[in-house]
């Protein structure tokens, strides 16, 4: 994969847009990011170096789509990192040997950012043992590291998803208090399975820890296997484009800076009680498929070639967030609209593509 300009730091690449500034009073830290090669990850670390933090980063760069996106996502933060700032692992979460030694070999780790899993819906339908070892073992793994820190990591927070939630056919939006207990998905049940994980260890260790359950993020240097990068490439290559669910499909579209932005929020604040939360993130303005398509084919000026196709098994017709609590706890709200967002997309894939 061709990246002439690998090292475009990432505020660039999201148009500029500058990282929220840490909260009043708070001392820098050092915290450990998994899935920093990742697409939100990379994201996430660009964003607490840019405010002063070291970070220590995991990943195993694995080719669920092409590692080479990911170096190119490291190799931009390297480039524009303060020397001794950021340091990257290449271990695989599921090796819970050497995940714990990692962790026991920095007791200055003060907080983690725990995003590293294997993601997919439709892929946990081929690969089902994947998604266990890095969603449960390496979820645990990373729990069990946090016990034995003794106390030395005073916050963790991880990455759930809005997959919990199942299908739901009601309209309404979906809040923290609804009942999660019939997935879709295996990786749903994966991700489910961590949060349930987390409470546990938060009643049996008392560990803060902070779940943030993502609405389906999109952007610059995102996944290849993302609707929106799927339909890029394809209309700019005269290609057809596949709408599941006859592109009738409701998605709660979440730009990557507002995910980093809450991302930080909760990680800055870790709870007073020393429990266990959970918060939705998303932009609370569910849009349809084909609106996204839309919007699409005016950024890059090209009509989309479409072909109907019916709902694939996994899949959910909708995704709603009500982010009432992150606004309530972290003073956080969601600020880029889906056109913005697609439009600082668009660029980054041009200035990457042609």
């Amino acid at each position: 994969m061709e990246r002439a300009d690998a090292h475009l730091p990432f505020r660039a690449a999201t148009g500029g847009l500058p990282p929220r500034r840490p909260a009043r009073g708070l001392i820098m830290g050092r915290i450990l990011v998994t899935g920093a090669a990742g697409f939100i990850g990379a994201h996430l670390c660009q964003a607490l170096l840019a405010r002063g933090d070291e970070v220590i980063g995991i990943d195993n760069f694995n080719p669920y789509y092409d590692p080479a996106l990911k170096e190119a996502r490291v190799m931009a933060l390297t480039g524009n990192a303060r020397p001794g700032a950021f340091r990257m692992h290449r271990i695989d979460l599921a090796d819970t040997e050497a995940l714990l030694a990692l962790m026991a070999a920095h007791p200055e780790i003060d907080r983690v950012a725990h995003l590293g899993a294997q993601a997919g819906v439709r892929w946990s339908l081929q690969a089902p043992f994947a998604y266990t070892a890095a969603n449960v073992t390496g979820h645990l793994g990373i729990l069990e590291g946090v016990r034995r820190s003794e106390g030395r990591i005073g916050h963790t927070v991880y990455a759930s998803t809005s997959s919990v939630y199942g299908s739901r056919t009601d309209g309404g939006s979906f809040q923290e208090t609804d009942r999660v207990d019939h997935p879709a998905s295996l990786y749903a049940a994966t991700k489910r399975a961590g949060e349930l994980m987390s409470s546990v260890y938060t009643d049996l260790y008392h560990l803060p820890l902070t779940g943030l359950r993502f609405f389906t993020v999109y952007g610059p240097w995102g996944r290849p296997d993302m609707a929106y990068w799927l339909f890029t490439e394809a209309m700019l290559k005269g290609r057809p484009i596949e709408l599941f669910n006859e592109g009738r499909m409701r998605r709660d579209f979440t730009f990557v800076s507002d995910i980093v932005a809450g991302v930080i929020a909760a990680l800055d604040q870790p709870p007073a009680d020393g429990g266990h939360r959970l918060y939705n993130i998303g932009n609370s303005n569910p849009e349809e498929l084909l609106d996204m398509v839309g919007l699409l084919e005016e950024l890059l000026g090209v009509q989309a070639h479409r072909v109907l196709k019916p709902m694939q098994p996994g899949d959910v017709p909708a995704t709603f967030a009500d982010v009432s609590a992150m606004k309530r706890d972290f003073g956080w709200e969601p600020t880029t609209d889906l056109r913005t967002g697609l439009s600082h997309f668009v660029a980054w894939w041009r200035n990457h593509f042609g």
